[in-house]
């Protein structure tokens, strides 16, 4: 939804164009990195306040993807039967994406799955996001949005932000991750540096538009609901209670 829309609110929630590249099909750990692993290709923004800029080329930026991953089935401590019940214990934690988003001109709206806001790749907002995959554990890819980069002039800001819609708030054991994939860049993941099991909402992290390149920072700041988010960084939407069916 944008300012001025004829439908005034957007449902609070304290609750896959491309693939990852190099990440593949996968399960909810699809393109779970951990910087402990030294994985090439991948730079991570570990605190809060760190940021990183890419710049585009000669012909732009392509199409670019931010998704989410978390620790769903990656297993490596502990017997067999503490394995099975670390799995069994994060399965069924529905853990979403979503953005708030402000293009050049002033508008201003959401992305979520609940509340079916899909957004439109090929006119505003230029993001959309991909169905809600509500465990993390179908076969395929992860909850993602997709960036039109023909169009990354018209978009000031996005605040990318996951959200516990259902399961116990378990941040610091499902350890989620934002990825921003941008083809020809190393993979960008935002980690949590720190984890509030009290609140279900975490702000990750922005990507603003500075002088035609790409602008991520780590947020991570955690909220009871998305107004107290949206508050905090001045959309100023409408939000409404809900739930998803």
């Amino acid at each position: 939804m944008t300012e001025g829309s004829s439908q005034t609110s957007l449902m609070e929630a304290n609750r896959s164009r491309a693939k990852f590249s190099g990440h593949g099909k996968a399960l909810g750990a699809a393109g779970y990195r951990e910087a402990s692993d030294n994985p090439k290709n991948c730079e991570f923004l570990a605190q809060p306040g760190q940021s990183i800029a890419v710049s585009p080329g000669p012909s732009g930026f392509p199409d670019f993807r931010i998704g989410v991953a978390w620790d769903n089935t990656r297993l490596q401590k502990g017997n067999f039967f503490e394995r099975i019940a670390k799995r069994l214990m994060n399965k069924g934690i529905d853990l979403d994406l979503g953005c708030l988003y402000e293009l050049q001109d002033g508008t201003r709206g959401a992305l979520q799955a609940f509340g079916d806001k899909y957004g439109n790749f090929d006119a505003p907002p230029y993001i959309s996001l991909s169905g809600d995959e509500r465990t993390g554990n179908r076969a395929g890819d992860d909850e993602y949005l997709m960036v039109n980069a023909l169009h990354w002039d018209k978009i000031k800001r996005m605040l990318i932000y996951i959200y516990i819609y259902d399961g116990t708030n378990r941040w610091s054991k499902i350890k989620p991750q934002v990825v921003l994939d941008i083809p020809g860049e190393n993979d960008l993941y935002v980690t949590l540096h720190a984890t509030n099991d009290d609140l279900a909402l975490c702000a990750v992290g922005g990507i603003e538009n500075v002088r035609g390149g790409i602008k991520l920072t780590n947020y991570t700041e955690y909220f009871p609901g998305h107004q107290e988010m949206d508050r905090a960084f001045g959309f100023g939407l409408n939000w409404g209670d809900g739930k998803k069916e």
